[in-house]
């Protein structure tokens, strides 16, 4: 035998001994060439899916009675990302995913596109950009994943939600995600409640009692619903347990929230500015981690910029970025609890035209990241003292 085959042959026995199903590890099989994923039980996580991140209990496919590795799914996904695994419990195990992170699933199907399987990082993910019924297809014999798009999701049956109180929480709130101590609305009528005060950039949901994350919430009825000085993109909520879609506070200031628990609406009023004085951010480091750079998400080697020599708040990089998302620190925190330099709204992205908002904010939350949608060799400045942001692609 060729020294290549008995490499392809040891490699081909390590990955079917590496790879288990629900009931347990499955026999090795030393297949030449392209190895099919041996596994019962397929699932999907992300917020895009029907349980969320809830890795203990994700949604699961179901395999096909003509080849069982091809799995499919078909339901309702909402506006989020997704990822596959082949068992529950354990972020460490590995992952099916995009060749490229941030890949589009949307009205346009997609046919037989190949997928990568793998543990840690790039976490690659899909991006469910348009919420609706789709049918998911994996074919694990061949790698390949299909998408098709089956209509808009059924709009939710909305009856009369009976409460004394209702309560809202959130970094973009006055008490934040402290569930023992959420901000009480005033009741100004049987079903309607009001909240007038101070709103951060952050997320923010309500619910009807306090201490506990397993009730139904009050949420924007698809992903990255917006609140800012134009008021709230979508008027309509949801009362429910999953998925744990939030609004996202887009400009700080003075707001009054008006939600209606009969007919299930919110209404947004931006009623003040707020002026926040932005310090210089005093650091002599600058990173950078995400799947569009050069080391992923690992914050032990992330991607380090230069400091200029004639002014302590400008930091530059020069080299390749692939199409996925990034953010920036000043330590390599391994717990991801740090803050970090943000796009100052959601949905930025870097292109051969530069970035589409040179803002950013530092902040541990939300998790916006800047999305690079064309790879290529770019130059990034950061300038800590304006908290400005300028891409130029070389």
């Amino acid at each position: 035998m060729k020294t290549k085959d008995i490499i392809s042959t040891l490699a081909a026995t390590a990955f079917a001994f590496f790879l288990t199903g629900c009931e347990g590890e499955q026999e090795p099989v030393i297949i030449e060439g392209d190895l099919p994923i041996k596994t019962s039980c397929l699932f999907m996580v992300g917020d895009a899916t029907p349980n969320g991140w809830n890795i203990d209990n994700p949604t699961p496919l179901e395999a096909s009675a003509d080849d069982a590795l091809v799995f499919s799914w078909e339901g309702s996904l909402y506006k989020g990302e997704i990822k596959l695994c082949l068992t529950t419990g354990s972020w460490d195990a590995p992952f099916i995913r995009p060749e490229v992170g941030g890949t589009e699933i949307s009205k346009t199907d997609i046919t037989d596109q190949k997928f990568i399987m793998h543990s840690g990082d790039p976490d690659n993910k899909w991006r469910v950009a348009y919420a609706g019924k789709y049918r998911l297809t994996f074919n694990l014999r061949n790698w390949t994943m299909s998408t098709q798009f089956l209509g808009e999701n059924d709009a939710p049956v909305v009856e009369a939600i009976e409460s004394d109180v209702l309560y809202m929480l959130g970094d973009a709130t006055p008490n934040g995600w402290d569930n023992n101590n959420p901000t009480e609305l005033v009741m100004k009528s049987k079903y309607i409640f009001e909240y007038e005060g101070e709103l951060k950039p952050g997320e923010m949901k309500a619910c009807l009692e306090k201490g506990s994350w397993d009730v139904p919430f009050i949420r924007p009825s698809s992903a990255d619903c917006k609140i800012g000085k134009d008021g709230v993109e979508s008027n309509d909520f949801v009362f429910t347990t999953g998925p744990d879609n939030k609004w996202k506070i887009a400009d700080h200031g003075i707001y009054r929230l008006t939600f209606d628990l009969e007919h299930w609406t919110i209404k947004a009023e931006y009623l003040a500015d707020i002026t926040v004085t932005k310090e210089p951010i005093e650091t002599e480091n600058l990173y950078m981690i995400g799947d569009a750079t050069p080391n992923g998400w690992s914050m032990d080697n992330a991607t380090q910029f230069t400091k200029s020599a004639t002014d302590p708040y400008v930091f530059t990089w020069e080299g390749e970025l692939v199409q996925g998302d990034m953010k920036a620190c000043i330590v390599k925190d391994g717990s991801f609890s740090c803050p970090f330099l943000r796009p100052a709204a959601d949905n930025v992205d870097i292109t051969s035209e530069g970035v589409s908002s040179p803002d950013f904010v530092f902040t541990t939350s939300p998790d916006d990241k800047w999305h690079v949608k064309e790879a290529g060799r770019y130059l990034i400045t950061f300038n800590l003292k304006e908290w400005t942001i300028t891409v130029n692609k070389k």
